[in-house]
């Protein structure tokens, strides 16, 4: 019996100090708001997360190419900067918002999602 409530207690603190899973996040924006964060804003980066060949045949001017299906657990060297501000975009939105919660859980603390080139109003890069 003296084991037992012994175990309870260990039990009872041990739960009392582990702390909630906290789920990574990030920020969803129109794309008429990213457009105007890229006026206004200076140290930022736009970051394109389709495929070589899709940001190949266009993208926003100055964007970098860093492929979702690429962004796992392991660190990405074009992204060294957990805090800097990074503006991600795709072709609809939806492997942008994958990539913006894989970046997030990697620790990047400063990620905006803003959906897929196909309704960027401004001009294209190839």
């Amino acid at each position: 019996m003296k084991y037992i409530l012994i175990l309870l207690t260990a039990l009872l603190l041990g739960g009392c100090a582990a702390k909630p899973t906290e789920k990574a996040a990030y920020r969803s924006i129109t794309m008429d708001e990213a457009a105007t964060m890229m006026v206004q804003e200076t140290d930022y980066l736009i970051l394109d997360v389709r495929r070589t060949d899709e940001f190949a045949a266009g993208h926003i001017p100055g964007a970098i190419n860093v492929a979702n299906e690429s962004i796992g657990t392991d660190e990405i060297p074009e992204l060294p900067d957990k805090d800097q501000l990074i503006l991600v975009y795709c072709r609809s939105g939806n492997r942008s918002k994958q990539a913006a919660q894989k970046l997030a859980a990697l620790g990047y603390t400063n990620i905006v999602e803003f959906g897929g080139i196909m309704d960027w109003p401004g001009e294209i890069e190839k």
